[in-house]
C-alpha cells in the first residue's frame, strides 16, 4: 500500500494558513499528473480557497467546521471517498493540536512536514495573553513561518521563544512583500569581542543561539554569571571533572521555569559545590560530550571565583 503524504499546517486565525496552503499547491506543482489532493480546512478566515482554480488542478478542499468532526472515522471516511495522494490539513489556531498526532489516522497517511504561520505583528500579545495555546502551535512544527515582518521585528527574541518548547524547529522570516528575510540574527552582546559579555538579560538569548549554532562559538571567550549543577549522587551525578553552570529561565510564568546550562570541565580538584553561584571566563570548544550525544559546546574555566547569588535568580528571554 503506498504511502500517502500528509502536511500540516497550524496557527492562529488570520495568521496566513490559508494563503500558505493555496500558494504551496499552486506554484509547487501539486495536483500534476492526475495526483489527487485533498486539503481539509478546519477553519473559516478571511482569506478563502480558489475553489474552481484549486479544482482544475485536481485539488479538492473539505471543511469541517466543528472540532468534534475531527475525529478518525472522519478521516478514513474521507480517504474511502477521495482516495487522495497527498492530504494537505488546516487545522484550527483554537483546536488541541495534540490531536493531529495522536489520531488514528488511515494506516497509509504519514505525516511528512508540519508547518506553523505567526503573525509577527500579534505575537508578544498572543505569548503575552496566550501562552499556552499559542506555544501548542509550534510545539511539533518542522518549520516556524513568522510573517508580516519588518525591519523592527526581535528576530532574536522570537527564535528563543520558538527553541524554548521545539529545539529542531527552522524558523524562518516572511517581509510584509512576502520576501524572505535571510539577514543574520542581530544578538544584544558583540560575539566578536575578545571576552563576551554576557548579562542576566542576554543570558537566554545567548544559550539558544549557542546551542543551536556552536561552531560560531568555538574557540571564543565568554563571561557570565552562572549557578552551578554538580550533584554529588543521585541519578544526576556528572563524572568527576565536570560541572554545569547555568541559570533557570522563565518562559512565561513561573510553572515552565527551566534550567539552561552547558557542560564545563573543571578538572576534578576545581569543582565547585552543588547549587553554588560562580563568575566564570571560560573558553567555548565544540567536541564531543555523552551528555549531548554528539558535538556541543563544552566550557574550558579561564578563571572561576566564587560569586553572589543575584538578587533575581531567574533570567527571561526579553
Amino acid at each position: 500500500m503506498a504511502e500517502v503524504p500528509v502536511y500540516v499546517f497550524t496557527g492562529f486565525m488570520d495568521s496566513g494558513k490559508t494563503t500558505l496552503v493555496q500558494e504551496t499547491l499552486l506554484e509547487n506543482g501539486f495536483g500534476e499528473d492526475n495526483e489527487k489532493i485533498l486539503v481539509i480546512c478546519c477553519e473559516d478566515g478571511d482569506v478563502e480557497y480558489d475553489t474552481d482554480r484549486l479544482l482544475k488542478a485536481n485539488i479538492e478542499v473539505v471543511y469541517l467546521e466543528e472540532e468534534e468532526e475531527f475525529t478518525a472515522e472522519k478521516l478514513k471516511e474521507l480517504n474511502d471517498s477521495y482516495k487522495p495522494d497527498s492530504v494537505f490539513i488546516e487545522y484550527n489556531g483554537t483546536w488541541d493540536v495534540g490531536t493531529i498526532y495522536e489520531i488514528d489516522a488511515p494506516e497509509d497517511w504519514v505525516i511528512v512536514q508540519s508547518l506553523c504561520t505567526i503573525d509577527s505583528t500579534t505575537f508578544d500579545m498572543y505569548m503575552l495573553n496566550m501562552r499556552a495555546m499559542m506555544q501548542e502551535q509550534f510545539f511539533k512544527t518542522d518549520v516556524a513561518i513568522f510573517n508580516r515582518c519588518d525591519d523592527e521585528t526581535p528576530r532574536a527574541k522570537y527564535r528563543a521563544a520558538i527553541k524554548t518548547v521545539n529545539r529542531p524547529a527552522q524558523i524562518v522570516y516572511e517581509r510584509k512583500d512576502g520576501s524572505i528575510d535571510n539577514r543574520e540574527e542581530e544578538l544584544p552582546f558583540d560575539i566578536d569581542a575578545d571576552v563576551i559579555e554576557i548579562t542576566d538579560a542576554d543570558y537566554a538569548l545567548w544559550f539558544m543561539d549557542v546551542m543551536d549554532n556552536p561552531k560560531k562559538y568555538d574557540g571564543k571567550t565568554v563571561h557570565f554569571l552562572g549557578l552551578v549543577y554538580n550533584p554529588q549522587d543521585g541519578k544526576g551525578k556528572l563524572k568527576r571533572g565536570l560541572i554545569v553552570p547555568g541559570r533557570f529561565a522563565m518562559t512565561c510564568c513561573i510553572e515552565d521555569v527551566q534550567f539552561l546550562g552547558m557542560m564545563c570541565k573543571v578538572g576534578v580538584d576545581n569543582a565547585p559545590a552543588h547549587r553554588s553561584w560562580i563568575d566564570l571566563t571560560a573558553k567555548i570548544k565544540v567536541e564531543f560530550a555523552r551528555e549531548y550525544k554528539g558535538k556541543g559546546p563544552v566550557l574550558y574555566p579561564i578563571e572561576m571565583k566564587a560569586a553572589e547569588k543575584p538578587e533575581d535568580e531567574l533570567v527571561y528571554f526579553s
